[in-house]
């Protein structure tokens, strides 16, 4: 169904209405405007103890309005589709936006490019019968259990929506999507003599039942406890400075923050960022090439149109060491006299759009990983990562490794607990001296934080070997 339909039959809004709508948000000057509708149905399910703790379904809905004039941009919205409020809502987004003048920067591009069609799933999750999806949890919660008997909490959790939006701008154009969503997470924390350790595990992304035919709920639940069992056993890591290998997949987690943000292109109009001012220059290493890709199918970052209204693309952003471009909404953009990447994300109907990141990742290289983990005579392999901060003005990070091994003379080790990372972004980069060929993305449960929105996100990489990172460790 063509979501003008959907909003037109479900709420009574109509062809006339938004662009009277459109007309109101313009009375005041501005020469874009653009309408945000959104209707979103979302369900929550954990099990604790072998119990359903939490079983909600809510639903957000509402019209968000954008009026943009010169530099300044007037936002308001409206949690509903009562057409009073919207009209209340279009003359605030009006009046903040009124500027001194018309300007002489071009205007807001059209939509233009191919539609994508990524995520076709036939039954999204969130209408799918609440005891099918209650055998999922179950069985995780049972073989995590069954793992070993020192697992003696296990959380399982199934999170799913529907989202449904359209895009009414004053260009003429008019675009909708219909966007699923889906995370499965297992958590398991084992004890042992007053020792307790947790092993996380999860994935998803914009897919339907059909994603736990090649991903069972045993493959998260095996998987978390037997991280939680790993860490039990694990020897303090080490400090210092060392060599660091980081493996496949989740680990890109760290591109994504020490670098990606960074390349954000609000941060970069407003020179806030460590790469301001730095296009066409050498930035890594030449082994290096960062892709921003929103249309890869069904994955968690990927979105047919992104929230401006644009088909989302795939960017480079870093080639062969190079800077090349940011990553673009249609405001920056404007700004900076750039194209627009397909980049404009918003959390909902309640927030502007701004620069984001999709999935985020490095492209492969050509050493294997055995080759990399031969390469290193003492050092730390990071397999998997926890939380971290990241300061965008210089690039400054620390992240906790949550899986690590000691690497002793070009062999992978023992397991070690408490490391973290400690670095600048844009110099790791240029330490990096091997990139693997065995590229992974995330399984799906990348969730970004930028200004107070959350937006979900993928990330990537090969295994990588960086010469020198600061670990923070208990021993020396």
């Amino acid at each position: 169904m063509d979501n003008r339909e959907f909003f037109r039959s479900r709420f009574g809004i109509t062809q006339g209405d938004l662009e009277r709508l459109l007309g109101e948000a313009l009375a005041r000057g501005g020469h874009y405007a653009d309408l945000y509708l959104e209707y979103k149905i979302r369900d929550f399910l954990s099990m604790e103890e072998s119990i359903l703790r939490n079983a909600s379904k809510n639903i957000t809905q509402g019209v968000g309005i954008r009026v943009i004039e010169g530099s300044e941009t007037g936002y308001a919205y409206a949690d509903g589709f009562d057409m009073q409020e919207l009209f209340r809502a279009a003359q605030i987004a009006s009046s903040i936006a009124h500027g001194p003048g018309p300007t002489s920067a071009p205007p807001i591009p059209a939509s233009k490019g191919i539609f994508h069609d990524l995520y076709a799933v036939a039954v999204p999750l969130v209408d799918i019968e609440l005891t099918a999806k209650l055998r999922l949890l179950e069985e995780a919660d049972r073989l995590s259990r069954g793992y070993d008997s020192r697992i003696v909490e296990v959380r399982v959790v199934l999170a799913n929506e529907s989202k449904h939006v359209l895009i009414y701008s004053s260009c003429g154009d008019a675009v909708s999507d219909l966007q699923p969503l889906t995370v499965f997470q297992v958590s398991c924390i084992a004890a042992t003599n007053g020792d307790r350790q947790i092993g996380i595990r999860g994935g998803g992304g914009r897919v339907g039942m059909e994603f736990f035919d090649t991903k069972p709920p045993a493959h998260f639940a095996l998987d978390a406890a037997r991280q939680a069992i790993l860490l039990l056993g694990a020897q303090d890591a080490p400090a210092g400075p060392m060599e660091v290998v980081l493996g496949p997949g989740w680990p890109g987690i760290l591109l994504h923050e020490a670098i990606g943000h960074g390349l954000e292109a609000d941060f970069n109009r407003k020179k806030l960022s460590a790469f301001s001012g730095r296009i066409g220059q050498k930035v890594s290493s030449e082994l290096c090439s960062v892709v921003d890709d929103g249309t890869l199918p069904s994955r968690r970052g990927s979105l047919n149109i992104h929230d401006e209204g644009n088909p989302t693309g795939r960017t480079v952003l870093i080639e062969n060491g190079i800077l090349c471009r940011y990553m673009q909404d249609a405001l920056s953009a404007r700004l900076m006299g750039a194209a627009p990447t397909g980049n404009g994300r918003r959390e909902s109907h309640a927030w502007m759009p701004m620069p984001r990141m999709t999935n985020t990742f490095m492209l492969p290289g050509m050493s294997t990983n055995e080759e990399i983990i031969r390469s290193v005579r003492r050092g730390l392999y990071a397999a998997n990562f926890g939380g971290g901060q990241v300061d965008i003005t210089n690039g400054k990070f620390v992240f906790s490794a949550s899986e690590a091994y000691l690497i002793e003379g070009g062999r992978i080790t023992a397991p070690v607990r408490g490391a973290t990372l400690i670095g600048n972004g844009p110099d790791v980069l240029t330490r990096v001296s091997m990139v693997g060929n065995d590229l992974e993305l995330d399984e799906g449960i990348g969730t970004c934080g930028k200004d107070g929105q959350s937006v979900p996100v993928g990330v990537g990489t090969p295994t990588i070997k960086v010469d020198e990172i600061t670990v923070g460790g208990t021993r020396s």
